[in-house]
């Protein structure tokens, strides 16, 4: 059990300010980014994927993707 929670990849800050600031772009129109918003949210995810239940993780996903979508909808209303 040890050695398990010692493999564990900890999330770090600069894990997510890759993912925001490479989102930050692509929302910006900067595409050539999109590759790097792939890899920065896959490494996030799967360092996520191991510590959280299925269930944290569908309900972070969600709620992530409802922000997402109100940011889009007020994007196109300006």
């Amino acid at each position: 059990m040890a050695n398990d929670i010692q493999s564990l990849d900890k999330i770090t800050p600069e894990d997510i300010a890759r993912t925001f600031e490479s989102a930050y772009h692509v929302f910006q129109g900067d595409h050539d980014h999109m590759e790097d918003l792939f890899k920065n949210g896959a490494s996030l995810l799967q360092k996520s994927a191991q510590k959280f239940t299925s269930t944290q993780l569908v309900l972070g996903i969600a709620a992530l993707a409802s922000v997402a979508i109100f940011f889009i909808n007020r994007a196109d209303k300006s």
